[in-house]
């Protein structure tokens, strides 16, 4: 509960902030149901945007929404903890079980040096990203400009937030820049993976020697980039709407991007309401899947999927346990899967209902709006040109499922339930018979 409230009231003064006549070019109130819309996009590191980030903010807005994406995509208690290392002062036991569960790490051990790693990490990689970047921009624009254009976008692209400041078609501009495409791939494949994943692979290096989350995520985090990519450039790459005045290696590239994009990150460096719908449906199932737990990505998770998959084979083959590696995943932790995975269905089916029926399905198909639900649930960010048409009861529905999706769908259950385990394990119900399939 501490958690979520500690995004809500980010989300609420970046909202307050954003809703003075100073944060808008034109000198006027956005409205506070587009401030919150704006915030929370932000915060939940995801890029929906009701107005056009580059021409619609000053430069006190972009920074306001700069600084949230930051604090969304460390994480509230992470970036408190910034501060106080800053000021010189110790962190509380309650603090660092915070951090704790907000990292979804396993024990208290480590826990102030591990934040103090993953933000030397960020700082680095978003620096890194900065430098690679400005020197692209700055054959366009000036120092002060490119150098403002580089952060923006490095900060966005590492915490998977897709918001960008160059215009309609985000990076369609540099759709064929191999620096652009391959510097904004590498920041979101970053921060989607993790600082612990990052962390073996530089540790071992040898995939047999990292700990089963890391392999399983690197795994299935390389399955669904190949495979969005190949599907990606089958059904798009005659299109004219998007690939078909494209090279071969053109059309490679574009496809990768977007493969690495959609799963969580929300940039696009081609039209996506010019897609087929083939497509979008597969961007769909993409989105929801998203990046690796502990990381700034969203989604159910890539750790998620894989063990309700192997769960699913598990029933087939009639195996009481999953097995892989010579390592056994729990019951509660299949348990878990497979209600993030319900969770998560019930809000963008519903999210999706709700959106269709109030208005949406008389200038919107049915699987536009679905995209912009699952968009919103896994923070990712991408619409097929839907956003500016919600109404305020949609734009305060998306907020909510963002705030949703960034926090995780179990953890806000478990708040608002204030879930209590009463189990302790010395008795067990007599079982009743339920007929499925």
């Amino acid at each position: 509960m501490v958690l979520l409230m500690g995004f809500i009231t980010v989300i609420l003064a970046g909202a307050t902030l954003l809703n003075f006549p100073f944060a808008s070019v034109d000198g006027k109130s956005i409205g506070f149901v587009d401030a919150l819309f704006t915030a929370s996009s932000a915060v939940c590191v995801t890029g929906l945007s009701v107005v056009n980030t580059a021409t619609h903010w000053t430069g006190i807005g972009k920074i306001i929404i700069l600084i949230m994406i930051q604090i969304g995509g460390l994480g509230v208690m992470t970036m408190s903890s910034f501060i106080v290392f800053f000021l010189g002062k110790k962190i509380s036991l309650k603090t660092r079980l915070l951090i704790r569960a907000e990292r979804n790490s396993d024990g208290l051990s480590g826990v102030v040096r591990i934040t103090k790693n993953v933000l030397i990490f960020t700082f680095v990689a978003e620096l890194i990203g900065a430098i690679l970047l400005t020197s692209v921009f700055i054959k366009e624009y000036d120092l002060l400009t490119s150098i403002k254009f580089a952060v923006f976008h490095s900060i966005s692209a590492f915490c998977n937030a897709g918001f960008d400041i160059l215009g309609e078609v985000s990076l369609g501009d540099y759709v064929t820049n191999p620096v652009i495409n391959i510097t904004i791939m590498g920041l979101i494949i970053l921060g989607g993976l993790g600082y612990y994943v990052f962390v073996e692979i530089i540790n071992h290096r040898k995939i047999k020697h990292f700990s089963l989350h890391s392999k399983i995520s690197l795994i299935t985090t390389g399955i669904l980039i190949l495979a969005g990519a190949i599907l990606f450039w089958v059904i798009e790459h005659n299109n004219p709407g998007t690939m078909n005045d494209y090279s071969f290696f053109e059309k490679i590239q574009i496809s990768f991007f977007q493969s690495v994009t959609t799963r969580t990150a929300g940039f696009s460096t081609i039209d996506i309401g010019s897609m087929e719908q083939s497509t979008a449906f597969m961007m769909i199932m993409l989105m929801f899947v998203g990046g690796c737990s502990a990381s700034t990505a969203g989604g159910i998770k890539v750790t998620t999927l894989a063990v309700f998959v192997l769960s699913i084979k598990n029933t087939i083959t009639g195996k009481d346990q999953i097995e892989i590696n010579k390592k056994s995943i729990s019951n509660e932790v299949v348990q878990k899967a497979t209600a993030i995975i319900g969770i998560g269905f019930i809000v963008v089916l519903g999210d999706a209902l709700l959106l269709n029926t109030l208005g949406l399905s008389k200038i919107h198909s049915f699987l536009d709006v679905l995209f912009e639900a699952v968009s919103s649930f896994a923070t990712v960010g991408l619409t097929r040109n839907l956003t500016p048409d919600l109404n305020n009861f949609g734009r305060i529905l998306l907020s909510f499922t963002m705030l949703i999706g960034r926090v995780g769908p179990l953890t806000i259950a478990m708040a608002i339930t204030k879930r209590t385990r009463n189990y302790n394990g010395h008795y067990k119900c007599p079982e009743g018979r339920v007929i499925v399939g």
